[in-house]
């Protein structure tokens, strides 16, 4: 059954040729409509689109509608062929929004003044990112210490979607993301409850007359939150544990009875934890590596089958024993308690995620291309927060901290 993709398609009258054949779509020739450039008074800028490549991730960088956007700015977008495959848009849905298809990824390395990716680029992608390229994706760096030094030897300059900020304090293109894998850490934890899966046999919601399982959420932002709120959904007793009275009293008029809160002691969150049948991890710190909440010998007292889900595994996971696995092998069982630490987790709802994500990312790619990388930086301080490397330099305190490297001061990368 073919999948759709939405996308306006309007035919314009100007002087422009259609009908060329695209590179990399061989035998194509039709009309490709596209919107008038819309003048921004600055240069065209090349974007490219790669289809990612890491395991089992179907998102892209772009969406059909967000290329109409770029391109009607009056900048050129290539993208990969079939990059849109996992979220049901094709080649064609790119052609009609006004890009180029191209063969191969190298192409777009090669000649994209921006890259726009989803996930960190793998070991094959950094090599070839080059100096005087801006890299707008999920970099991660904290925990990641190879493509760290991959970034820094490339000369690129990156921009990690996950530390740009808002005027609120918040994340807002890690936000959406976070708010997949919320909802998702329930679905998937209550399948590793079942007993084939190792877990413990128990139904999230129980039935009448059996107990339903006892979810704890250790972090209440926003990964947390959407998380109890599935778990409960399911008719789970749940549980969130967060440091943030202020936060625990705004879940607490949300959602009232459902969902019950507790300040985060040591004693109470180690109470809660080994009397869990599924424990969902979900703390951040921006930027950093995510701290250890649970240490090996801890888990040893937890219920036998118990399932941990660590939604923070991309910045290292909030358990000692986590380790990243794939959605093709998801999960593991240490000391009787199946952990399941997927580290791009929203790449199993490929669609959803793609839409969430370009909806928020959209703005800062439309700045970044209409002023350059440095000038939108200077004007937007919540974009600037985004910068992690530059000319072979770490730019974010937190990673630089992290994996021991000296942070050069943002405001002489901007200078």
């Amino acid at each position: 059954m073919k999948i759709n993709c939405p996308i306006f398609r309007v035919s314009f009258t100007n002087n422009n040729k259609m009908g060329a054949k695209r590179p990399g779509v061989p035998g194509r020739s039709r009309e490709t409509p596209r919107l008038p450039p819309i003048s921004s008074g600055e240069n065209e800028m090349l974007i490219g689109v790669p289809k990612e490549i890491k395991n089992h991730e179907y998102r892209v960088g772009l969406t059909p509608s967000s290329v109409r956007e770029l391109t009607a700015h009056g900048h050129a977008v290539k993208i990969e062929t079939m990059a849109g495959a996992g979220i049901g848009c094709s080649d064609e849905d790119y052609v009609a929004a006004g890009a180029e298809i191209v063969g191969t990824a190298a192409e777009i390395f090669a000649t994209a003044e921006m890259v726009i990716k989803v996930k960190e680029p793998q070991k094959v992608e950094y090599e070839q990112l080059r100096e005087g390229q801006l890299l707008f994706t999920y970099l991660h760096l904290a925990p990641d210490p190879d493509q760290t030094a991959g970034l820094i030897k490339s000369g690129v300059t990156a921009i990690a979607y996950e530390t740009v900020t808002d005027r609120n304090g918040g994340l807002p293109l890690l936000a959406p993301m976070s708010e997949v894998a919320g909802r998702m850490a329930p679905q998937v934890g209550a399948a590793a409850l079942q007993k084939a899966n190792g877990g413990r046999g128990m139904l999230l919601g129980g039935v009448p007359g059996v107990a339903p399982a006892k979810v704890v959420v250790i972090g209440g932002g926003v990964v947390g939150t959407n998380a109890a709120r599935i778990a409960a959904g399911m008719g789970a007793d749940v549980t969130i544990l967060d440091k943030n009275v202020k936060r625990l009293t705004y879940i607490d008029d949300v959602f009232g009875p459902r969902i019950k809160t507790q300040y985060a002691t040591i004693d109470d969150t180690e109470a809660l934890v080994f009397d869990a049948d599924m424990v969902v991890g979900a703390v951040l710190i921006p930027g950093a590596a995510a701290p250890k909440l649970i240490r090996r010998e801890q888990l040893a007292r937890m219920k036998p089958g118990s399932v941990i889900v660590d939604v923070a595994i991309d910045q290292g996971g909030c358990f000692e024993t986590s380790k990243a696995t794939t959605h093709a092998d998801p999960t593991y069982i240490v000391d009787d308690v199946v952990h399941y630490c997927v580290a791009n987790m929203p790449g199993a709802v490929a669609r959803t995620s793609t839409f969430a994500l370009n909806n928020a990312t959209l703005p800062f790619a439309l700045a970044l291309a209409n002023k350059g990388w440095k000038q939108a930086c200077k004007d937007d301080p919540h974009l600037a927060a985004g910068l992690n490397v530059h000319n072979g330099k770490i730019t974010y305190q937190a990673v630089a901290d992290a994996l021991g490297y000296d942070n050069f001061p943002l405001e002489k990368a901007l200078s």
